[in-house]
């Protein structure tokens, strides 16, 4: 924590009644409790149930024991926890819930995002606690114009490091091992351009289907509820230039300088995305209906499961790299890796015979490794090259994610968090596709679940 950062005596969550707050919100911070015995901060739940203290305390409970807590600050906090039912929406509810708080809060909107901008307009009506930290989940904003509008509402009440944009993708160690990988290794960062570089690959293909999420999902689909977000922040870190130092001004600068110079592969919406809708399929013996029969879902949406982008970054270092996002659900194998796949070796000697591929670095996320697939001399004929893969592992995969993001939102360090310009540029990006996607200018394909995709789709990575 920076002298200019300020830590957080009061944790108020919005939302604390609904799935986000159990299943991932209080865990996290029960880890991160946990590893901070000494930290001191008070708890406040607000949300649509009539529960009492009491029934507040067996939620936290319950979550906290899912990551054995315990400690002096785990403690504390079980004993002190409070609960109110609030309509944060209304001035004078929203009033007397920050009254609540003690010393320095900070709010997190465990609240959907129609909501949670409603709040923020609230906001505006009220006094509130001097150094109030807010902490939103995505989306930010639908599009260019909304996200332009909810950056200056937000602005109008507090600075843009007091404004946490959470995404969880970019846990700590995960932006920290790509970084340690790329800029301490000078077998890498030499490599590390359009010379060596063929195409990049970021997947993150899921096994899961809806699972109860079609309110949400429905209405954002595979584009806008990874690609758009998470996956063009981990595509910004990879490509970004060396950064200063590891300071969130500094980090923040250059995955926005990414970000600025990326577009669509050749500006053309059509040729550079395509989209997809699982049907009804088994995956590991589970059986999964259509998508458009799930309870919630609108056919005439026409969302789609399954998303790729094509992009190009318009900088010196990777001019000429196709670097493609994809994100599906209820596909048949689990996949979460970058792709780096190296250009051939100029000239191979006479006489080497065998597999003769592309030297290729897979990044896996969640939990965080790698491994370097290259060609070697095999252990029987010393003329026949063969595939062999160097592995390796980083830190320590059982952090929660949102162990990272709360820690940050506590000690008033917005590293991880989204700034505003980058969730503009974000929508900025994908606009041509949105566009060309609603008005049927790409197909919606379809494949069954637990398959690899569409016919005819070449595999990609």
């Amino acid at each position: 924590m920076t002298a200019s950062t300020q830590r957080v005596d009061t944790l108020l969550i919005f939302g604390a009644s609904g799935d986000l707050t159990a299943r991932l919100l209080l865990p996290g911070l029960a880890q991160l409790l946990t590893d901070q015995p000494r930290r001191r901060l008070e708890l406040i739940g607000a949300g649509g149930v009539e529960w009492s203290d009491e029934e507040w305390r067996d939620v936290v409970k319950k979550s906290f024991a899912e990551v054995d807590a315990s400690g002096a600050a785990v403690d504390s906090v079980l004993a002190s926890t409070r609960y109110v039912k609030a309509d944060v929406t209304d001035p004078d509810e929203l009033s007397k819930v920050l009254g609540m708080a003690k010393g320095t809060p900070a709010i997190y909107f465990a609240l959907p995002p129609a909501v949670a901008a409603a709040v923020v307009t609230t906001l505006h009506q009220i006094p509130f606690p001097a150094g109030l930290t807010l902490a939103l989940e995505k989306p930010f904003g639908m599009d260019v114009a909304s996200a332009v509008a909810l950056n200056a509402e937000l602005a109008k009440l507090v600075p843009e490091n007091q404004i946490h944009r959470v995404d969880h993708f970019l846990g700590r160690s995960t932006v920290f091992n790509i970084l340690g990988l790329r800029f301490a290794n000078r077998i890498f960062e030499p490599l590390w351009n359009s010379d060596h570089i063929a195409s990049v690959d970021i997947v993150y293909d899921e096994q899961l289907g809806l699972e109860g999420r079609a309110g949400y999902y429905d209405k954002a689909g595979a584009l806008d509820d990874m690609i758009q977000s998470h996956l063009l922040q981990v595509m910004a870190v990879l490509a970004m230039e060396p950064p200063s130092t590891l300071g969130s001004d500094d980090l923040r600068d250059a995955k926005e300088l990414v970000l600025r110079a990326t577009h669509l592969l050749g500006d053309d919406p059509v040729a550079s995305s395509r989209r997809a809708r699982y049907t009804a399929g088994t995956i590991d013996g589970r059986q999964l209906p259509d998508y458009v029969a799930e309870q919630g879902v609108d056919p005439a949406r026409e969302t789609e499961t399954l998303a790729e982008v094509a992009l190009e970054v318009r900088t010196w270092r990777w001019a000429g790299v196709p670097i493609t996002l994809r994100s599906g659900k209820a596909l048949g194998e689990r996949r979460r890796e970058i792709v780096i796949t190296f250009k051939p070796a100029q000239q191979v000697p006479q006489g080497l015979t065998g597999v003769n591929s592309p030297t290729v670095l897979r990044i896996y996320l969640a939990p965080d490794a790698m491994s370097l697939e290259i060609d070697i001399n095999g252990p029987g004929d010393p003329y026949e090259l063969e595939r062999a893969s160097l592995d390796a592992t980083f830190g320590d995969g059982q952090l929660l994610a949102y162990r990272e993001v709360l820690a940050g939102i506590l000690d008033g360090d917005p590293t991880l968090s989204v700034r505003g310009d980058s969730a503009v540029e974000g929508w900025r990006i994908l606009a041509p596709v949105i566009a060309a996607w609603k008005a049927d200018e790409v197909p919606l394909d379809e494949y069954p679940a637990g398959s690899a995709g569409p016919a005819g789709w070449a595999q990609i990575g």
